[in-house]
């Protein structure tokens, strides 16, 4: 059994263009970049579903997504330090007072991370 991503007339194979002034093209370019879609995509929405108003997604900045993707990696790390002062405090490795000193820098680690991902931007 093969499995169809689409069906035949599902398949995006008509063409469909037009022309357009210097401006009107540039209006155009600009509502395309807001709403965050390819300019099919966006021409699809407009025409086919009779949307004649784009909602803007919010743009992030190349800083605050590189911030994200560290801080993302620095989360599974600071859940793999949780995961293990957990698991050696069930074990009876540390005590409680050391259990708990840990948890405490790891959530206040948390905290200020996510305080600087609101204030990145």
């Amino acid at each position: 059994m093969t499995s169809k991503t689409k069906g035949e007339a599902e398949k995006l194979t008509r063409p469909v263009s037009f022309r357009l002034t210097a401006a009107d093209h540039a209006a155009y370019l600009a509502k395309v970049e807001a709403s965050g879609l390819k300019p099919s995509e966006f021409f699809r929405e407009c025409v086919l579903q009779n949307r004649t108003q784009i909602v803007a997604r919010q743009t992030v900045s190349k800083d605050w997504g590189r911030l994200a993707y560290l801080f993302n990696k620095a989360s599974n790390n600071i859940n793999q330090l949780a995961h293990r002062a957990n698991a050696d405090h069930l074990a009876g490795i540390t005590t409680e007072e050391t259990y708990t000193r840990i948890l405490a820098e790891l959530h206040t680690l948390a905290h200020y991370m996510k305080a600087a991902l609101k204030d990145a931007d």
